[in-house]
């Protein structure tokens, strides 16, 4: 192996998650920040929530309020005059 081309190893490297939850791990950086763990996934949690980042579930209702077909008019049809 060749010396000097690997980076700092961190043993104790300390995880903070959004939710509040902190744990460590082994990493080459000294501290992460994550959004969802495993005490507030929903795949290990069982509850369903919708999580947010920038916006993006709005933008998406949006966008799909805009896209439903427009009801149609109702036309009234012209009566023909018959010449008799």
């Amino acid at each position: 192996m060749k010396q000097n081309i690997h980076p700092k190893y961190y043993p104790e490297t300390k995880v903070k998650c959004a939710c509040g939850e902190k744990f460590t791990v082994g990493s080459t950086k000294p501290e992460i920040k994550i959004e969802i763990c495993s005490k507030c996934h929903p795949f290990y949690t069982g509850r369903e929530q919708l999580i947010d980042a920038a916006g993006r579930v709005e933008r998406f209702k949006t966008r799909q309020t805009k896209a439903q077909p427009a009801r149609p008019k109702k036309v009234k049809a012209k009566k023909q005059k018959s010449k008799e």
